[in-house]
């Protein structure tokens, strides 16, 4: 199995994150900067909530786009429907799991900065998609999670 790029992202995941990108330089930040020296302008600023409070959103900001950027800057778009092996879980895999109980739960694994347990998406880096990777029908695989460790079936991959 080759080895992942260092931050893997699906296509929809990496465009999200550049509209996040844009929309905080683009829109958010401007606006901050107005209330900021806007509020600089109205004197004392060691009293002036609008200063204080901008100030510091526009740290959080700066923070943020700092973030994103070093995210986006060790992103590498893997389109899951372009997967040639089918029959093993890799990056972008829909996988049915099984447990001991017989309870099945169906997750999708995709990249870290898009990851949403809830909506049945888990990390490339998260112990089950660890303990997954390139797991075939029938496998069956341990997870060591906080509570113990937990077996897991995969009864079911899909791509794209």
């Amino acid at each position: 199995m080759p080895a992942p790029p260092n931050n893997p992202i699906t296509p929809d995941g990496l465009a999200a994150l550049k509209a996040r990108y844009d929309h905080l330089l683009g829109n958010e930040r401007p606006a901050i900067v107005e209330i900021v020296s806007w509020a600089a302008g109205n004197g004392d600023r060691s009293e002036n909530g609008d200063y204080i409070y901008g100030r510091k959103r526009m740290r959080e900001i700066d923070r943020e786009l700092a973030h994103l950027a070093r995210r986006l800057k060790s992103a590498r778009a893997i389109d899951p429907a372009a997967q040639p092996d089918r029959s093993r879980v890799f990056f972008g895999a829909t996988v049915t799991l099984a447990d001991e109980d017989d309870r099945r739960r169906m997750v999708t694994i995709v990249g870290d900065d898009e990851q949403d347990a809830a909506a049945g998406r888990i990390g490339w880096s998260s112990p089950l998609a660890r303990a997954i990777r390139g797991a075939s029908l029938g496998d069956l695989r341990t997870v060591c999670l906080p509570s113990g460790e937990k077996e897991w079936e995969i009864i079911g991959i899909a791509y794209g």
